[in-house]
């Protein structure tokens, strides 16, 4: 995986996610996620390789036609093989149609073997907490901790963004929606 497209909450309901996996690290639990230097977001694509300006262009495109979503993040789950914790917006169809269409614009671009982020496979999902590379119980108390200070969020989703998949991540573009 090099690149990604993320989709980006309005800034209330990011500092409110981030908090969250920020209080995982305090808790001396595990720092991964930290560490990436990402920020909260859902993934819409991977790609292997991508022309960054033509991909640009596109994104603007893109973001032209569609508007600010709302956002709401109403339970938290994980991926058992992985070891990932993260928040689950609540998805409707107007969601899976969006990812759709950003696919249709990148088609360009390779996705063989990032199949999980294409539309009919998508597991939408915010990455609070990574830990597979930490003991085992370390996946369980931060489970436990998230799953004690969560609360249901209402918010929207402003933005979308280029990423390039390095350590840490490298935030290459970003363009409002509806701009």
């Amino acid at each position: 995986m090099k690149y990604a497209i993320e989709l980006y909450y309005d800034e209330k309901t990011e500092e409110q996610l981030y908090s969250l996996a920020k209080r995982v690290a305090d808790a001396g639990l595990s720092t991964k996620f930290m560490e990436w230097g990402t920020r909260p977001h859902l993934t819409l694509a991977c790609f292997n390789d991508v022309d960054e300006e033509k991909c640009i262009e596109q994104l603007k495109m893109f973001a032209q036609f569609h508007g600010k979503m709302p956002a709401y993040i109403a339970s938290v789950g994980m991926f058992n093989d992985t070891k990932t914790i993260f928040a689950s917006p609540m998805m409707n169809d107007s969601m899976y149609e969006f990812q759709r269409e950003l696919h249709e614009y990148l088609k360009d671009f390779d996705t063989t073997g990032q199949e999980w982020y294409c539309p009919n496979r998508w597991m939408p999902h915010c990455t609070l907490a990574l830990t597979k590379e930490d003991e085992e119980e370390v996946f369980y108390k931060a489970n436990d901790l998230i799953w004690h200070e969560f609360k249901k969020l209402a918010g929207e989703f402003v933005s979308i963004g280029l990423v390039k998949i390095s350590f840490p991540v490298d935030e290459i573009y970003t363009v409002e929606l509806g701009m």
